[in-house]
Order: C-alpha cells, then structure tokens, then sequence
C-alpha cells in the first residue's frame, strides 16, 4: 500500500511514518516549517511543499496514494489568537487542499487530524463524538470547520474519509519549544532539574493519549475493510483518546518519579480560556476500527523520558 502522510516530518507524522514504513510505501509532504527531514525514514518519497502550494495536486498524483493522512496544520492555540486568518488558512482552506489533491490522486481513503478543541467546555464527559461543539479559541474553530470541509470535498467522490479528533497528544518526537503540550515541556524542564509550573490549581483534568497508539489507531483505520465515513453516530469523526481523566497535578508526580526530579513544583494564575475538565470516549473507534488505547501514562511517560535523554 502506498500511503501519503501530510506533515510526515513532524511529531505524530513522523511517529507513523516509521511504523508503515516497514509494510508499506510512505510519502510524505511536509514545509518542514516545523518538521525536521532527519525524523524522515529511509527510503521515505519526499515532496518539500506547503500545502497551500497550487502545485499540492501534482505532487500528490507523482506519488499516487492509496491513502492519504493528513497531519500538516497550524496546531498552537495561542498561534491562533496572534494570527487567526493564517489558522483558518492553514487549518481549513489546507485541509480542502488536501482533499482536492488527495481525490485527484485516486486515493481510496483520507484520514484528516482534528482534535478535542472542537468540543470546547464540555457539558458531559467523556464526550462522545455526537456532544454539542463550541470551541473556545480560533484553533478550535478552525479544526471543526475543518471537519465541514473535508466532508463537502470527498462526499461526492469515491474517497472514504474521516477526522480524527486527538486529545492531548504526547510522546517521544514532540517538541517542547514548539507544539509541545504541557508533557513534553514538563518533562523537557524535570529532566534538566528545572522547576516546572502549573497554571491554577493543578486539580484540572485532561486525556492524556501515547503517540504509540495514536499511531495504531491511525493504522487500523487505513487498514480497515469498514466504510469510516459511514460510522454510526455524529458522522466521519472518531475520537481517538484514553478516556481517562488525568490532573495535571498526577500528571506532574509521575513524571517527576520518571524523571527522577525531586524540586519543586510551582503554580501560577489559570490561564484565560482554560477548560476544568477534559476527556473524550473513544468507544466509537473501538467498534468501527477495533482500536483501543493500551499505554498507560506511567510507560508512556517512562518512553518519553527515554526517548529525550536519549536525543540530548
């Protein structure tokens, strides 16, 4: 199978691009804006180009992709705030790009990335891809029109599609001075014996998903025989998470145990915007694809503590 990955060399991109490169053809396009072509895997198709670029078609019909996974986009919530039409540029007139290219290109399947951000402040939790959306930031926004796009591009072609809507991504590959969340840039700073700090109380929970199986939902979903835009329940979107509710106090305590840090912890004001509680049911994903989330936090934490002594 020849598969296209869009962001192929940045932090989940890549992540998956090694795991199908032992199987099967990868492709990948990337700006390399935030990427880094030394995370590419030997042998990879690489086409250097924005996906905003008039020529995204033409690339992809040179490699000539089964399926297309779509992983490039503007992902920093406070980017979004800075520059909101470069978001929706990026986030929702790419991501139609990328249909377009990916139609074009005869592939049989699109995977798009979304996320959790789409739900906003959740009225019910875990929430299940039919939960009403109200994003709070224009990344939010951005991702959920996103969704819209990707399903008025393909509806009307022979491509199978679905969004994937990741919580909070982690693992080894992520940047901690770029899109890195609060785990690479906690257990960036208790590696280096630096003190880390928590917004507000701490008391605050959200779903902390590996990058390993973010990766393996990713694979079952290319490999599946099921029609995904045909999923019961909310359409083609899935939401691809632990279900778990995790504080970032805990989450702070067990990377310091993997870390072997023994400082303080310090806490400063919440920050404007932020949700109390997160957690997304992934029960969906489960009974289309049969994919569940198998890395708990404490293993998950441990490889990415490995992985970045390891790069240093």
């Amino acid at each position: 199978m020849r598969v296209l990955i869009t962001g192929g060399a940045g932090f989940i991109g890549s992540n998956l691009a090694k795991a199908l490169s032992v199987d099967h053809e990868v492709g990948i396009v990337d700006d390399l804006s935030t990427g880094k072509r030394e995370n590419l895997p030997p042998g990879a198709w690489m086409r250097e180009m924005d996906i905003l670029d008039p020529s995204l078609a033409e690339g992809f019909i040179a490699f000539r992709p089964d399926v297309v996974v779509h992983l490039a986009a503007q992902a920093s919530v406070a980017e979004s705030m800075r520059d909101p039409a470069r978001d929706w540029a990026v986030n929702v007139d790419g991501t139609g790009a990328v249909a377009r290219a990916a139609a074009a290109a005869g592939a049989f399947r699109m995977l798009s990335a979304s996320s959790a951000a789409v739900y906003g402040d959740p009225v019910e939790l875990p929430l299940p891809e039919s939960a009403q959306k109200s994003p709070l930031s224009p990344y939010g926004r951005s991702k959920l029109s996103a969704e819209t796009m990707l399903a008025q591009t393909l509806a009307a072609t022979p491509t199978d599609f679905a969004s994937m809507r990741f919580a909070n991504v982690y693992g080894p590959r992520q940047d901690w001075r770029g899109e890195g969340g609060v785990v690479a840039v906690f257990c960036a700073m208790m590696a280096e014996g630096r003190v880390p700090t928590i917004h507000g109380t701490g008391e605050q929970t959200r779903d902390f998903i590996y990058v390993g199986d973010v990766v393996a939902a990713l694979l079952a979903a290319i490999l599946t025989d099921s029609s995904l835009r045909a999923g019961e329940g909310a359409g083609p979107a899935y939401n691809i998470a632990s279900g778990k509710r995790v504080s970032i106090n805990e989450l702070a305590q067990v990377i310091a145990k993997a870390s072997e840090y023994t400082g303080e912890i310090s806490h400063t004001e919440s920050r404007e915007g932020d949700i109390a509680h997160s957690a997304l049911d992934p029960h969906k994903a489960r009974s289309v694809f049969a994919w569940d989330a198998r890395v708990p936090l404490p293993l998950g934490i441990s490889k990415t503590i490995d992985w970045l002594m390891a790069s240093q």
